[in-house]
């Protein structure tokens, strides 16, 4: 990474792009794409979603994103289960040749060389509740990335949180006002069909919800679907 002029040019255009973008989805692939665009040798990326135990690839731009992932949920080891365990906060690291961490990893790395994985690097991008998300990028030669390298990783993967956060508010939103609306229907239905005021068709709504032990909008849902409470 030697033209940080260049470099700096093109995070602020793939800034204004990733806040356009319409879906966290299509956030989320916008971000790993720039990786292998603008990060020296990284051939893939994919960013891993860990909850408790359990691992999602989302994104992934190369099949051995995928593998990668569920090789480290698999043998439950790796840089992205270390990250999460670490209560310092580690964000980042930089594993610069697989072939030195077979003792830090003596699960992981064996199969990761397996897949033809040389270098990769992960960043943190969020952490809520019991998850963890972070972004990595593998090269498949060892030793492919520097210290410039991770300092070009670090600034997208801030750019990165700030949009994937950004999407995230936005779909919550849309869910609140869809949530919203079905339930102002179904309360509509309510009153019309049993002659309740307002308060007492969103009471009968709650109470059903509660006594089944349904979220809100599911009850709304089915109001809707089929004219009234089952």
């Amino acid at each position: 990474m030697e033209d940080w002029r260049g470099f700096a040019q093109q995070m602020a255009s793939l800034a204004r792009d990733l806040l356009a973008q319409e879906s966290v989805n299509d956030t989320l692939e916008r971000i790993t794409t720039s990786a292998t665009e603008l990060v020296d040798d990284c051939d893939a990326a994919g960013i891993l979603i860990l909850r408790g135990r359990h691992v999602q690839s989302l994104a992934p731009t190369d099949q051995v994103v995928i593998d990668s992932d569920e090789l480290q949920g698999r043998v439950e080891e790796g840089p992205c289960f270390d990250a999460a365990r670490t209560s310092e906060g580690q964000r980042h690291f930089r594993i610069a040749d697989f072939t030195h961490e077979a003792r830090r990893w003596p699960k992981y790395v064996p199969e990761a060389r397996k897949l033809n994985l040389g270098s990769m690097m992960g960043f943190l991008l969020f952490t809520e509740d019991e998850d963890l998300g972070a972004l990595n990028m593998y090269s498949y030669r060892p030793g492919a990335f520097t210290e410039a390298d991770e300092t070009a990783g670090w600034l997208l993967a801030s750019h990165a949180a700030v949009a994937f956060s950004s999407a995230r508010t936005h779909a919550q939103l849309q869910e609140a006002i869809g949530t919203r609306h079905t339930i102002g229907e179904a309360m509509g239905i309510l009153m019309g069909r049993h002659r309740l005021t307002e308060d007492q068709a969103f009471a009968a709504l709650r109470r059903y919800s509660q006594d089944r032990n349904l979220k809100l909008r599911d009850v709304a849902r089915r109001v809707c679907e089929q004219g009234g409470l089952p």
